[in-house]
């Protein structure tokens, strides 16, 4: 069997990364307070579960963790979430960004439970989704939360972008840009042109960027080449965590091709894979 082609998902957050500023911080702070709840991070121990930029890392950081401990499979992730601890949080001996895999049990055992692990639109990049999702479960400690965000289940059209993504991955890299281009036109021409029509004071883009801190472009460039690649429906996902002992807290759902975002909170025991 062929091995799967991997997205340069590192190289697309060092790209992101040199777009964060204040704002995109504000954001991707209230995007963590929207499902944690006020005040849910103060004093707590907070895994971040394939960093990508280290944005959500720092916005942790400045909710106030007490210890922020973040981690992803490509050393270009890790590159970008060091640059941005540079940016605006150097020298802060509450956060620790290293290289591994969360496939890698050991690797995951050795970082001990945290209050809170977070890994958004990450566990479905791995190639194996379901054991992703056991292996950062484990890392909960009981009482405390685990909130992951992965990618909608839509039966045929999953199938139809998984070959979008294949040919993304074929394609030579000079041509790769275009490719791109085309699905951020079938995504935002249209949203754009509305916005102009009706002269909305705040364009659909700067609307996107609010919502989590995050870029239209990239997470387009993100979508369209994104491999390993795979989908969950919202009920096949509450009902594995809920064979591991955790209760859902909190959930925000995707009709579409997006990511449903779930919050659950590790009973009392250990948390153990079956």
């Amino acid at each position: 069997m062929t091995k799967e082609a991997r997205f340069g998902f590192g190289e697309n957050w060092k790209a992101y990364a040199a777009c964060i500023g204040e704002d995109r911080i504000l954001s991707a702070e209230r995007s963590l307070r929207a499902l944690l709840g006020e005040g849910a991070l103060a004093g707590k121990t907070f895994a971040d579960v394939g960093c990508g930029s280290g944005l959500f890392s720092l916005a942790a950081l400045r909710l106030g963790a007490a210890r922020v401990t973040s981690f992803d499979y490509d050393a270009d992730s890790v590159a970008a979430s060091l640059a941005v601890k540079e940016r605006f949080a150097p020298g802060d001996a509450r956060w620790t960004i290293q290289r591994g895999s969360v496939l890698d049990e050991a690797f995951v055992a050795s970082l001990g439970t945290f209050d809170c692990v977070y890994s958004w639109g990450v566990l479905h990049h791995t190639g194996a989704m379901w054991r992703a999702v056991d292996l950062a479960a484990r890392m909960t400690r009981p009482g405390g939360l685990f909130y992951i965000a992965l990618y909608n289940d839509q039966g045929a059209l999953s199938r139809f972008w998984l070959a979008v993504k294949r040919a993304y991955n074929a394609l030579p890299a000079p041509l790769r840009p275009v490719y791109v281009s085309v699905f951020f036109l079938r995504f935002w021409l249209v949203p754009l042109l509305k916005g102009l029509l009706r002269g909305r004071s705040v364009s659909p883009l700067r609307a996107y960027r609010s919502r989590r801190g995050m870029s239209a472009w990239y997470d387009v460039v993100d979508w369209v080449g994104g491999l390993p690649f795979e989908v969950a429906s919202p009920a096949a996902v509450e009902a594995f965590c809920r064979e591991r002992g955790f209760s859902l807290a909190a959930s925000r759902l995707d009709s579409g091709h997006g990511c449903s975002e779930f919050v659950f909170r590790a009973g009392a025991g250990p948390q153990h894979g079956l």
